[in-house]
This record gives C-alpha cells, structure tokens and sequence, in this order.
C-alpha cells in the first residue's frame, strides 16, 4: 500500500517561487532543507487542506532558467470557490490556458510550469 507523499519541481529563484505559490494558492512554507556545502535548497509547501506537499528544489550551480520544452505535466488544484480563485489569478495575470468546456484553466508559475485549476467536488 502507498501513499502519496509530495511533487518536486526545480525552481530557478526559490523565493519568487514561494511567495507565488503562496499568493496563487495559498501554500504554506511548512520546512526547508539545505545541505551545509549549500549544493541545494528544498522548501516544503503545503495547502490548507490535505496532506501533500509541493517540494520546490533550488540548485546553486543552475545558471539560468530551466528549459521545459515540451514537458506537458502537471498538479492540480482543485478550488472551494473556482469564480474567487479565477479572479484572482486573473488579476496575478498568470493564466495561461482555458478549456470553459471542461471548467477548468491552468496557471503558470515564474518557471514555466502549468498547474491545472478545477473546481472541488
């Protein structure tokens, strides 16, 4: 039996990443980790409900910002009020992609990734 304990993705500024997963969702920085030679950064985030963790890694010798290419995947977060979440994502003007008809967007973080938004429920 398994669980599923967190995400990773590689972040090129670990503090814009924080604030906006703080600002777009609402994380919390729950724990860091860095090793005393200082190769890495991991910070710990966590939503308001639920048990999963966003791990956003930092490495001190990525010079400039990740290429994704044609990397398609993705987390979703699912929202108590979608219309109140869309305003306000509207408003960071980080939407990316809408599909109406399937009532869902998605948002993209100050790397490039995409994060699906969906109503709860």
């Amino acid at each position: 039996m398994f669980e599923i304990v967190h995400a990773n993705i590689n972040v090129f500024d670990l503090e814009r990443s924080i604030k906006f997963y703080k600002d777009a969702f609402e994380l919390d920085l729950v724990r860091t980790k860095e090793p005393k030679e200082g190769s890495f950064k991991l910070a710990y985030l966590k939503a308001p409900k639920g048990d999963f963790l966003l791990e956003l890694t930092w490495l001190r010798d990525m010079l400039k910002p990740y290429n994704l290419g044609d990397n398609e995947s993705h987390i979703c977060f699912a929202a108590d009020d979608f219309e109140d979440s869309y305003n306000r994502h509207l408003k960071m003007d980080c939407i990316c992609y809408e599909n109406k008809d399937m009532g869902v967007y998605f948002v993209e973080d100050p790397d490039g990734y995409w994060m699906e938004v969906k109503r709860a429920g």
